[in-house]
């Protein structure tokens, strides 16, 4: 099967999640299986190590797992295409082929200090755009709406995940057209434990919790997927005259 028939989009191309391992583990109520090597990511690029959330049988409770950033079904035969799968659209996350299993079983949270876009101002010319750190402005975490996978080939295994994406709203859409599906504290349990609820998240959004982000103009040095650290969520003063672009 190849990943044509994957409904995904990729918008949400670059996040920082700078939060350590025991920091994540207290937040989420969550057992730490990653003998705290959850690496400070401030440009978080597709394939990257992750942290994610999820729920594990075994101990029966969640865990802080590192999963690499790209969805991998179980029946991909090629590594390389997770690259193109580190979305999901909200709308048809729970029919599409590539997707439903996990929805159905797998659901995790993709813990995110904020995510990155870029707009172009009317009349740039190519490379000249602002790019933007959606970010809550109260400084708590944010959680991502995911999924999970194990893929395997042979002896070698990986946990891989996807960031489920919906509609943006607000001043939000001014930006981007999607975002990341948001989740406030109360709808953590929910999304990774209750499939009914989950089917209910994706059709909403919660758009008081969407009114506590802060949009912060940023540097352009977030474009370089080698260039890390705080500075790259500094504010700077913005370009005038946005017009949507992403370079995803």
């Amino acid at each position: 099967m190849s990943a044509a028939g994957a409904s995904v989009d990729l918008m949400c191309g670059r996040y920082a999640t700078t939060r350590s391992a025991g920091e994540l583990s207290a937040i989420f109520d969550a057992l730490d299986e990653t003998g705290e090597r959850v690496p400070v990511d401030y440009n978080v690029a597709p394939t990257n190590p992750v942290p994610i959330v999820r729920v594990d049988p075994e101990p029966g409770r969640r865990v802080l797992s590192l999963a690499r950033w790209g969805f991998l079904p179980p029946w991909a035969e090629d590594p390389r295409i997770g690259s193109r799968m580190i979305n999901a659209r909200a709308e048809t996350v729970a029919t599409s082929r590539v997707f439903a299993p996990a929805f159905a079983r797998r659901r995790c949270l993709v813990p995110a200090d904020g995510w990155y876009e870029w707009v172009r101002s009317p009349g740039a010319g190519r490379g000249r755009s602002q790019a933007y750190f959606m970010t809550p402005r109260s400084g708590e975490v944010l959680a991502f709406a995911g999924l999970w996978s194990l893929w395997r080939d042979g002896a070698r295994s990986l946990v891989t995940c996807t960031v489920v994406t919906t509609a943006a709203r607000g001043a939000l859409a001014e930006i981007h057209d999607r975002m990341p599906l948001v989740l406030p504290p109360h709808r953590w349990e929910g999304w990774l434990a209750d499939r009914a609820e989950a089917t209910e998240i994706v059709a909403t959004v919660d758009e008081p919790f969407l009114a506590g982000l802060e949009i912060r103009p940023v540097g352009p040095a977030v474009g370089d997927v080698r260039n890390n650290g705080p500075d790259l969520i500094t504010r700077v003063a913005p370009q005038d005259g946005p017009e949507q672009t992403t370079l995803f």
